[in-house]
């Protein structure tokens, strides 16, 4: 009955973390790799699985499974060894696990087989009790199954199963010498089955005579007379005892046959032993001297290999020693740049004497100059302010004057409907003063006008007082909404003012740090020396960040006027010039930020430059000019200057998004009353209320020509 591989290899997992090996063998990945079964190995037989051999067991190989595969193929080939020269157990074909498939994948069936060998190796050695007892303490299952592989491995093991080629290529002194151990043990053997056999003849001998004794009193027995006895029971027993006495007979014939046998063979096996011996003690001196070849090898390899280090470091010696011939003229070289520089720190000094008692003046002069610049700004935003102001109040100005002229136009247009319904009013009253009838206060008639008046007209007075009531709402709410357009519209401007206000201080700054950069790149070339500084770097980083904002920007703002442009409807040719010049305007201010943006870059490319510039590596910091800290404390301001600059542009960044959302919901709110004008001017003539067509009537008295006639009327309504 064969054993299933893969359940065979979880309880021989089980079975190996009893070892407690430094390698973890929890799976079978734990075990491709080889390392752990080796460690099993070595507690298995120290003395074979030594640490020499344990070391040349790759300890790390990851993954590659290249690597795994020869440290299987290692354990196996000792394990193969181990077996025939030690154990005198041949490992048979089918036995032989795959160690490719065991290396590359973890097979559960070949690593099953691989360590069934193992378990082999620990049944058969030499602490084959304490295995056996540590088996013994596991579960029931683990341990049915471990027997069976025990079984089914001492079943299938046969001598003649592996080839001889299987062993060509052992060393021959450790063949010799395991061949000698395997005959000594076999020898031992043999005297133990020796010693077996007569402790069994001494046995059989007791046997034979306590059944001679019963048979003596048997005998005694039936020549005795039996009256209680039947003669024929009598020879029933009798010829029991002499079939017995006959099979006792011949195993004792056997036995003693065997006993010369046994006693031949261990004459013959004594002499062999001797011969053993004999050969032993050959095979040690011939081991001895093949040890002592080995250590003087090993010896001389260790003078080889020491004196290819030899050769190694002289080579290096003489190569630190062209390096220090080479430092000694540098050394030179530097003592005289050294001795240059001393010279010029002095003068520097005395330069820096003499012009200490400028920095005090030239300290005070420039904190004037930066309060000045501080109110100059002030000035210039409260300027700004108050002009802004004033073009609003012209802007409102100029709206109420619109809304006047607007209004005194309606006025006239009501002054001439009301006129209108004043005369068609006078009508029926012509008609009851010309008969006494038709006068509804008489109580005979009982408000017989009201009667005679036709219902389609009262039908037609009644919705006319509802469409202008609805129509005063929807006009008062027009011009709430109107108002609040207006509001967001001054709020855009006013911030969009201030923007361009900030970004013209922005310029004038720019302009005087791109002048500071060039007098700081001008006095920096005269000093020499490049080096890279971090916050040049940071510099570089900062500028992608704003080139990648302002190009998301851009996009979001083409986004968002090709929405305006899909929302916006037919308009007629004055909202088309105020859309064109609002789009021009944005364009305008495009432009701005992108050559804003450019000079930006251009800015920062200098200063970068001029960072690269500073501190050269080759002059110490401690020797370093006062100009040139002057210098760097000008390059800290600067850059706290260009901090605040990118702020500031953030900020404008962010009213821009502003505004233009404004105008976006201006347009969008534009769009829908042109859209709806332009769904009145298209619906049928015949459809309209009455109001509706007074209200056209009044637009088109509102312009060119109706003002021309109503300027013509004008005269004639004053007559």
């Amino acid at each position: 009955m064969s054993v299933d591989k893969a359940e065979l290899c979880g309880s021989l997992l089980t079975w190996l973390q009893t070892f407690h090996v430094p390698s973890p063998c929890a799976s079978p990945q734990d075990l491709s790799s080889g390392l752990a079964v080796a460690y099993v190995l070595n507690q298995i037989d120290p003395s074979w699985f030594n640490e020499a051999w344990l070391q040349g067991i790759s300890e790390d190989p990851g993954p590659n499974w290249k690597l795994k595969v020869s440290n299987l193929k290692m354990v196996l080939r000792s394990l193969v060894e181990y077996s025939q020269d030690v154990l005198a157990h041949p490992v048979s074909e089918e036995h032989l696990p795959d160690v490719s498939l065991i290396g590359e994948f973890s097979d559960p069936a070949e690593l099953g087989k691989l360590l069934q060998l193992v378990l082999g190796c620990a049944i058969s050695c030499e602490k084959k009790q304490d295995h056996i007892q540590r088996i013994m303490t596991l579960e029931e299952s683990v341990q049915h199954v471990v027997m069976e592989a025990i079984q089914e491995l001492m079943t299938k093991d046969t001598p003649d199963s592996l080839s001889p080629e299987t062993y060509g290529n052992f060393d021959s002194q450790s063949r010799r010498y395991y061949f000698l151990s395997e005959e000594a043990e076999e020898g031992d053997e043999l005297q133990q089955r020796c010693l077996d056999l007569e402790r069994q003849l001494m046995l059989l001998s007791e046997e034979k005579q306590s059944l001679a004794q019963e048979n003596a009193g048997l005998r005694e027995r039936m020549g005795r007379p039996e009256g209680e006895g039947t003669p024929a029971l009598t020879a029933k027993k009798l010829l029991l005892l002499q079939s017995q006495l006959e099979q006792l007979q011949e195993e004792n014939f056997r036995l003693e046959s065997g006993r010369e046998d046994e006693r031949l063979r261990c004459a013959e096996l004594e002499r062999e032993v001797a011969e053993l011996q004999h050969r032993n003690q050959a095979l040690t001196s011939l081991a001895q001297e093949a040890q002592a070849l080995k250590d003087e090898m090993d010896e001389l390899r260790q003078s080889s290999e020491r004196a290819g280090q030899l050769e190694a470091t002289l080579t290096s010696c003489r190569r630190r020693l062209g390096e220090l011939r080479e430092l000694r003229r540098q050394v030179r070289q530097l003592e005289e740049r050294n001795a240059g520089h001393a010279e010029r720190t002095r003068q520097l000094e005395d330069e820096l004497r003499r012009a200490g008692s400028l920095r005090a003046q030239l300290e005070a002069q420039r904190r004037q100059v930066q309060e000045l610049q501080g109110q100059r700004q002030e000035e210039a935003m409260k300027a700004e302010k108050w002009l802004f102001e004033c073009r609003n109040l012209e802007e409102k100005y100029e709206s109420v004057t619109k809304e006047k002229e607007r209004l005194l136009a309606e006025r006239d247009s009501l002054r001439e409907a009301n006129e209108e319904l004043r005369c068609a009013q006078l009508q029926p009253r012509g008609l009851t003063q010309a008969d006494p009838s038709l006068d509804p206060t008489s109580p005979p008639v009982d408000n017989l006008a009201a009667e005679i008046l036709p219902a389609e007209l009262r039908e037609t007075l009644l919705r006319l007082q509802l469409e202008n009531k609805r129509l005063c709402r929807q006009e008062a709410a027009d011009r709430e909404r109107q108002e609040e357009l207006q509001r967001h519209l001054e709020d855009a401007n006013r911030a969009r003012h201030g923007l361009e206000t900030q970004h013209r201080l922005n310029q004038q700054q720019l302009s005087e740090l791109r002048a500071q950069v060039e007098d700081l790149q001008k006095a920096l070339q005269e000093q020499g020396g490049k080096t890279e500084d971090v916050s040049s770097i940071l510099l570089k980083r900062k500028l992608e960040e704003h080139l990648q904002k302002l190009h998301e920007a851009d996009l979001e703002l083409q986004r968002k006027r090709e929405y305006i442009e899909e929302l916006e409807p037919p308009t007629d040719s004055s909202t088309a010039r105020r859309i064109e010049e609002l789009q021009h305007n944005l364009q305008k201010k495009d432009a701005d930020l992108r050559a804003m943006e450019e000079r930006y870059r251009r800015y920062v490319d200098k200063a970068r430059m001029v960072m690269q510039t500073m501190e050269p590596k080759q002059r110490p910091a401690a020797g370093a000019p006062p100009e040139l800290h002057s210098l760097r404390t000008q390059l800290r301001e600067r850059d706290v200057r260009i901090r605040h600059l990118e702020m500031d542009f953030e900020k404008s960044r962010s009213q821009r998004e502003q505004e233009e959302k404004l105008l976006i919901s201006a347009w969008y709110n534009m769009g829908m009353a042109l859209q709806q004008r332009a769904g009145e001017e298209r619906a049928p003539a015949h459809a309209q209320s009455f109001l509706a067509q007074q209200r056209l009537a009044t637009n088109s008295r509102r312009g060119p020509l109706g003002r021309l006639a109503s300027l013509n009327l004008r005269p004639t309504d004053k007559h």
